[in-house]
């Protein structure tokens, strides 16, 4: 899990029914959120009725005494930062959040954990008898959709070098090639860099994400679905979309790993590298785009424009 599980508060005492055993913790910032919740900060705000404050928010999952899943929102996300960071780096840390700080216990998780709480009931959700929102609940493993897509791209992000090692790049159409960009000044250009990020699209025809870890090329072609994509995202440059809709994160030295969105698709992209997509049209499909002329400066501005997380 991405933002880290911590050790379970208090696990091994008598515990009330009310009372909240840890087992992970989310930030809910612009630069740093579920994508399962939303294509941006603003979005995943919205899921969970949450204003979308500048400072952001902190996700407390875990159960009660009765084994009942439970999320609760924090505004003090810069202890729930601290409690990820101690346990990425392996280390215990107590997360309690203090109760002045609590916005509110929302029933349900948004997403599955793999961990639960020893000497208590299964996970489950709590019986609210009707009242207050329905419960969270994690996207159908089994489905394809919007939060599917999202999780997909977030687990190339995290798992780039494994992905990218099954991209053939002598697949890909060199610039200059019969439709495809004559030079690498498109983003300058204003409302031609739609246009020319679209055509830049040498892409490898669909493979399911299993196949993608076995094995298997294909000719290369040019997919409608990647080049609406392009374009979309070409057209932030010019009109920024909502906050977290472009993030950032560090991947090397002198190289970014942006996260893109967008209404139907997600992007996986290093500056210094090639672009993957997800479409919701296509369930299951990871679809490479070249450097070609136009990715590298469309990168580059759309790192210029990203919220950084570290």
């Amino acid at each position: 899990m991405s933002d880290g599980e911590g050790t379970v508060a208090g696990a091994d005492e008598a515990v009330a029914d009310d009372a909240l055993l840890v087992l992970t913790a989310m930030l809910l910032t612009p630069s740093r959120f579920p994508s399962v919740l939303g294509d941006d900060y603003v979005a995943a705000c919205g899921a969970l009725a949450l204003e979308p404050y500048e400072e952001g928010y902190g996700l407390v999952l875990g159960q009660d005494g009765a084994g009942a899943r439970w999320t609760v929102v924090v505004e003090d996300a810069s202890q729930v930062a601290v409690a990820i960071a101690a346990w990425d780096c392996g280390m215990e840390h107590d997360l309690s959040p203090d109760e002045r700080s609590m916005v509110c216990a929302l029933p349900g998780w948004p997403m599955d954990l793999a961990v639960s709480v020893p000497g208590v009931p299964d996970p489950h959700d709590p019986d609210t008898g009707g009242e207050g929102p329905a419960p969270l609940t994690p996207p159908d493993a089994d489905a394809w959709g919007p939060a599917q897509r999202r999780l997909g791209a977030d687990e190339i992000a995290a798992q780039w070098p494994a992905w990218r090692e099954q991209i053939d790049d002598s697949q890909f159409p060199q610039p200059g090639a019969a439709g495809e960009p004559r030079n690498g000044a498109d983003v300058e250009r204003g409302s031609d860099t739609q246009a020319d990020a679209a055509r830049d699209t040498g892409a490898i025809p669909e493979r399911s994400t299993e196949e993608n870890r076995e094995n298997g090329t294909s000719r290369p072609h040019r997919h409608p679905g990647v080049r609406r994509a392009l374009s979309e995202a070409a057209a932030y440059t010019m009109d920024p979309p909502p906050p977290g809709r472009i993030r950032s994160s560090y991947a090397s030295a002198g190289a970014r790993t942006l996260r893109v969105d967008g209404p139907g698709w997600s992007m996986v992209a290093k500056t210094d590298d090639i672009a993957l997509f997800l479409l919701d049209e296509e369930p299951g499909t990871v679809i490479p785009v070249g450097r070609g002329a136009s990715l590298p400066g469309l990168l580059t501005a759309l790192d210029g424009l990203a919220l950084h997380d570290t």
